[in-house]
């Protein structure tokens, strides 16, 4: 198994990557920047499904379509990395 650290970076190539954001680096995304709203990388809800299904295609993991879950899981980097943790240790 990976570091978390190193599972962080690949969160942020892969949000990187999945949501085509070609003026940022990995070392532009904090680790606790908020990924919705005003703050941090300003997502809105198609880049939340886009995301979604690059986590699902890279890391196996699964959501639940209507999940207050997910919006704790989808607050930024490192709860991303949690829930990635969580559910490879489930498998």
């Amino acid at each position: 198994m990976q570091s978390v650290d190193t599972l962080k970076q690949e969160i942020k190539q892969l949000i990187i990557d999945a949501l085509h954001l070609e003026d940022f680096s990995v070392d532009d995304i904090a680790d606790d920047a908020a990924l919705f709203g005003a703050e941090g990388l300003q997502l809105d809800s198609i880049d939340a499904l886009e995301l979604g299904v690059a986590l699902r295609k890279k890391y196996g993991i699964q959501l639940e379509a209507n999940s207050a879950d997910n919006r704790q899981y989808f607050q930024n980097v490192s709860t991303l990395a949690d829930l990635v943790v969580k559910q490879q240790a489930q498998k």
